[in-house]
This record gives C-alpha cells, structure tokens and sequence, in this order.
C-alpha cells in the first residue's frame, strides 16, 4: 500500500499537507529540533481535517534513553492519544546499550491497544538494525520510520532495501529523512519500498516588524523572524512522484 506520510507540527502545514495529498500526517511539535510530543490542542485542531494523524510522543530533544519520570509522562501522552481517537501514536526507546528498550516499549504498545503504532527514528541510532527489527515486529509495531540507519534515506538506501527485504511484508518500513520528489523514485526502485515520509518545509519570514536582533530565544542557530510551514506543492510533487507508473 502507498503511503506519503507528511510530518508538520502546525495547523497551517497540517492543512497544506492535506491539500497537496498527504495519505497520513505524522504530528509533532518543534519540528525545527527533531519533533517532541504535541499540545492535546493541536492534536484536536489537526483531527479537524479529514487525513489520519499519527502523534509523535517525545519528551525532549536528544537521545532516546529516558529517566523513569519521562518515561511515566510518554505512557501518559501514549493513553491520552488513546483516549482523543488519532489514528496512532509514533514511540521509541533505548536502553544504554543501543537495544531496543523492550519491556517499557510492550507497556507503550499495550496502552495504545488498537492505535496505529510507529516505531520512530530511535531506530536508526540502535546497535543492530536486524535485531531492532525483530523486535519491533515482535512487540507489535505495525511501521518503522527509517533513514537505513544513514543521515539521509537516500545515503541509507542498500540498508533499506536489505530491512525491507527482511521484512518480508511482515511490517511496513517507512522512508524517511531527506525524502523528496526527486528521489522518492529512486528509493522505490533501489529498495522496493512504497511508504515515504517527508515535511516538504518551505521559510517564511514572520510578521514582527520591530526586531530585536542578537537576542536569541533557545536556538542561537535558527532565526526568530522565521517560520517554517509545509508546502502544498511539494506535497504534491511528492504524491505524483509516489503514484507515477
């Protein structure tokens, strides 16, 4: 089944990723550092418009072993999800020896009962991508988000198409990182893969006129007078690259 997973973290992208023929969106906030869990709010103002919406859970930036009190908040956000009806939820954790974090991810996966679930990136930066696959499946994951463990899918390319070919059909692996219109055929074609997931980001400037330049708000590398929404044409380009014979 073809799926063009369009990642936003706004009810401006959400709208445009929808209207360029998005199959699914991945929800998120602060997409700018990796994505982290979502406002219950937005959630609800993104099931608004009719496309399937996966929440990304995620605590914080950075690595994916988490502290007890982190782990109690995503089994939370994990039943919330649950109880506001998306269509499933996209989790992941380690343990510190770069192994799938099993015993609290089956909590995860039991508290999301009948929701969609995605294992995300946590995947890529995991000591045994084979290993890590049979895990996923066997927890019950129906999809992995993945680069083939490389910067981008495209780097990653012979990884993917060895993962899908362990696959076997038995979980769906979804290309992501660096996905495009331009190579979401090549990655089709090299790996045998049909999931894509991408933002399809577009920079605009924000409406301040008065700028306060040299004080940064939290990243000293991004702009504050710049916004970054999803482009309806891209999206676009990216459903006529997916569906092309």
């Amino acid at each position: 089944m073809m799926t063009l997973e369009i990642c936003v973290d706004s009810v401006e992208s959400a709208r445009a990723a929808a209207a360029g023929g998005a199959t699914r969106l991945e929800l998120c906030g602060n997409l700018i550092i990796g994505g982290t869990s979502p406002s219950p709010y937005l959630i609800e103002a993104v099931q608004k418009l009719d496309v399937p919406v996966r929440v990304l859970l995620r605590p914080r930036f950075g690595d994916f072993l988490y502290t007890p009190s982190e782990q109690e908040i995503l089994y939370k956000e994990v039943e919330l999800c649950r109880s506001l009806g998306v269509d499933g939820v996209v989790i992941g954790a380690l343990c510190p020896d770069g192994t799938l974090d099993v015993p609290f991810l089956s909590s995860l996966v039991e508290a999301a009962g009948p929701l969609g679930k995605t294992l995300h990136r946590a995947f890529d930066v995991c000591a045994d991508a084979q290993q890590g696959l049979e895990a996923a499946i066997t927890l019950g994951f129906d999809t992995i988000l993945t680069s083939g463990q490389a910067a981008t899918a495209l780097e990653g390319v012979e990884t993917l198409a060895q993962l899908q070919q362990q696959a076997d059909g038995r979980i769906t692996l979804l290309a992501g990182s660096g996905v495009s219109p331009e190579n979401i055929p090549v990655i089709r074609e090299r790996t045998g893969i049909s999931a894509f997931h991408m933002s399809g980001k577009r920079t605009v400037e924000g409406g301040m006129r008065f700028r306060r330049e040299g004080v940064p708000m939290g990243l000293p590398f991004a702009s504050e007078y710049e916004r970054f929404y999803t482009d309806e044409g891209l999206v676009r380009s990216a459903y006529a690259a997916l569906t092309q014979k």
